[in-house]
This record gives C-alpha cells, structure tokens and sequence, in this order.
C-alpha cells in the first residue's frame, strides 16, 4: 500500500524528516509515536501532499511515486488526512462539504454521483453508526463546534469517503473519553484487509480502543524502534528520554 524509503524532508532551510523508511501493507494498521518536534505532523503533511516540502527518497502509494501528486489527486487516489485542527470554513455548509467532496471523488472514478436523496441516506446512516448528531451537518464546516465535535466531523468525512490510506494526525488530542471512543469505533468498523492506516499520536491511551499491528518511534526525523502494542504501553511509563 505505503512504502517510504529513506524520505528526507526540509521546509524553510530546516530538515525535519532525516532518511525515514516506512512499509505499510494493505489491512495494517500503523501507530507513530514520539516526543514534540520529532516530525510527525511533517511525515502527514508530506504523505498528504502540502505544499512547501522539498523531499527526497522514495514515497509510493500502490506502486506509484507521488513525489509529484499534487494534494487533490492523491485524495482522488485514495489517500484521506484527518487534521489535528480542523480548519473551521465560515460560509461552507458542512453537508453540502461533504456531499461536494464524495461527488468529486465519485467522478474522478467515472462513477456516477449521488443525488440528494441518496446522499442524505448514506450521511444519516454513517452519522447512526458513530452518534454523531445530525443537526451539527446543517451547520457551517466546524464553525463553533467543540474540540470533540471537529474530530467527529473528520471521522464522519473518513467513513463516507471511504479511502484506501486514512492518517490521522493526533486526532485524539484534546478528547475527553466519550468523544475518544467514538473516533475509535469509527477506524475500527472501517478496518478490513484492503484499507490501511497510519494513526499519529503522543499517548499510548487511544491505543487501548485502536490496537495496532505495529507501532513505531519517530524520534529526530527518524523511526528509531519498532515493536507491537507493548512497546506503547512501555513508553507511557518511561517516556522517550531513554531513546535518545
């Protein structure tokens, strides 16, 4: 599915990725973990495609180098990034974002886009699924919602887009347990032997609801050890000092 290979990653003179390699088979899922400033949120703006990065290494997604993809064809591609902090878009009626956003991707497919009616269906049931309450999608995207409520809304987005890639960049920082819960059960019902992810985060305890298959430590640019759930466990209680 993912396979970076000595990725090396520099945004205004300063390089934040220093030669990571990461294999990432289709049905796994990835957890990274490391301390602040180790280039996390680097690794998911670069996999996602954001502008400034100047990179090198190899990056492929299903055998294709996407070194030159720009950010909307890796999505159409299959590749979903939820943030950290979900930009909130005044204006933007968050059903109409979404049924926008699954049409546009339907139809670089060649596939046929969802009417109103058909839309609806399939937002009510994606919404039933995660208790996410309905009234919030009549309102503009992320606009005054709580902290709990935009993660909420990026989990909805993932399970109605469906992708093939899903990462989420600490999706769980700031969640207070019904909410953490709830971003659980949406990645673990979209689990299946032909969807990967890659789930960025600081603390061992959404790992408790998301068991891994693999989890590693990202620490100065690099992914410096490897191991199963345990390690996670390990590092909540001695922290990263002694890897370094």
């Amino acid at each position: 599915m993912l396979e970076i290979k000595n990725l090396k990653a520099s945004i205004n003179n300063k390089t934040i990725l220093k030669g990571l390699s990461l294999s990432i088979k289709p049905g796994e899922l990835h957890a990274i973990m490391g301390p602040n400033g180790s280039g996390k949120s680097t690794l998911a703006n670069v996999l996602s495609g954001k502008d400034g990065y100047k990179i090198s290494g190899e990056l492929n997604f299903k055998g294709e180098n996407l070194k030159d993809v720009p950010v909307e064809k890796r999505a159409q591609k299959g590749i979903f990034l939820a943030f950290q902090y979900p930009l909130e878009i005044p204006g933007v009626n968050t059903n109409n974002f979404l049924k926008t956003s699954l049409n546009s991707l339907r139809k670089s497919k060649g596939e046929k886009e969802l009417d109103s009616l058909a839309f609806l269906k399939l937002v009510k049931e994606k919404s039933s699924e995660l208790g996410i309450d309905e009234k919030i999608l009549s309102r503009q995207l992320n606009v005054g919602f709580s902290g709990g409520e935009k993660k909420k809304n990026e989990i909805l987005q993932m399970k109605i887009l469906d992708p093939n890639l899903s990462i989420l960049d600490e999706t769980d920082s700031g969640l207070d347990i019904d909410a953490l819960k709830i971003i659980a059960k949406g990645v673990n019902s979209s689990r299946n032997s032909k969807k990967s992810f890659l789930v960025i985060t600081h603390y061992q305890r959404l790992l408790d609801y998301i068991k891994p298959d693999f989890v590693h430590v990202l620490s100065d640019g690099k992914i410096v050890k490897t191991g199963c759930g345990e390690l996670a466990e390990e590092l909540e209680k001695t922290g990263y000092k002694k890897l370094n």
